[in-house]
């Protein structure tokens, strides 16, 4: 969803201005970015809209975005933010799907300096408004709950997108949730690996390959060695077994300051243990990756799922 956030107002309130980033917005501060295909209403849908409720089918999606959601916050050290920014995204998107009707309707939440931005897309440029609801009303409270917990908020001029902003603890407005590369990108290649033990060896197979074609001045094999370690590790911690639909993939990427960044993405978007797996208390995969010269972290991708990042150094020429 590509959504500019100048020039938005709602009773004087403005969203931030949006950073300019090469590229766009680094993946390493966007916590959700999905686009949700809306069920065409029908019957009983029609008729629980009308009430105020959402269909089953459209009530399930406020409960997987919290999830994903509080798995980044949590990441990103920010727990006291959770509640807060679930309410608030909670009521964005069932706002979306109760008063708006074209197909899709857009999510992304990401930091920007030291806000939590949360941005729902619903398509319709009919711009929400608090609405006065009865002390007994069980329904119309959601802009209302918006206005009085979000820092600001507002729409879109196109009136397509509401948006609204949380402020990020003073002491972790700047700090990174994972570790960006030093320069762009400059080549790269993507594998897509079967979610089962098949994977560590074509990973091996194919990442020697791959490190040659791309050039990477540096250890390759012990670049190959860490791709099969977070490769292992995404088998054992991101599939779940006799589930279909899952996905592996590992990315391959040189920076234009020869950086290696090797990316493993698997559908499971949590990661609670990842402080004791970097050490060894989980297994030696991810400790012995760290011994081989990588940096590890990991991210919320926008599968959804998370990704597992190595990044090396290139190798330092003699002088």
């Amino acid at each position: 969803m590509t959504t500019h956030l100048a020039n938005q107002e709602h009773s004087g309130r403005h969203a931030p201005a949006a950073e300019e980033q090469p590229g766009g917005l680094g993946r390493l501060g966007l916590a959700i970015d999905l686009s949700i295909k809306r069920r065409p209403a029908l019957g009983a849908q029609e008729i629980c809209e009308e009430a105020g409720e959402l269909c089953e089918e459209h009530a399930a999606w406020p409960y997987r975005l919290r999830r994903i959601l509080r798995a980044s916050l949590n990441h990103w050290r920010l727990p006291s933010m959770v509640e807060t920014a679930e309410l608030l995204l909670t009521e964005l998107v069932t706002n979306a799907f109760l008063h708006a009707d074209a197909p899709t309707v857009g999510v992304r939440v990401y930091r920007q300096g030291d806000l939590l931005m949360i941005e729902v897309n619903d398509g319709t440029p009919q711009a929400p408004l608090p609405r006065p609801a009865g002390f007994l009303s069980e329904h119309g409270r959601g802009m209302l709950i918006v206005d009085a917990l979000a820092k600001s908020w507002g729409v879109s001029e196109d009136h397509m997108t509401t948006w609204c902003s949380l402020s990020l603890p003073q002491d972790l407005s700047k700090t990174d949730p994972a570790p960006a590369a030093a320069a762009p990108v400059q080549r790269e290649t993507e594998l897509h690996l079967p979610c089962n033990p098949a994977a560590l060896g074509l990973a091996s197979i194919q990442g020697r390959t791959q490190l040659a074609l791309l050039g990477w001045p540096g250890n390759q094999h012990a670049a190959v060695q860490v791709l099969y370690a977070l490769v292992r590790n995404a088998l054992a911690y991101g599939i779940t077994p006799g589930q279909p639909g899952q996905f592996l993939t590992a990315a391959l990427r040189v920076t234009e300051a020869d950086e290696l960044l090797i990316d493993v993405t698997d559908p499971n978007p949590t990661f609670p243990d990842f402080d004791k797996a970097i050490v060894g208390e989980l297994g030696q995969g991810l400790w012995e990756a760290q011994r081989l010269g990588a940096t590890i972290d990991w991210f919320l991708s926008a599968a959804p799922g998370k990704t597992v990042r190595a990044v090396m150094q290139p190798e330092q020429a003699e002088l």
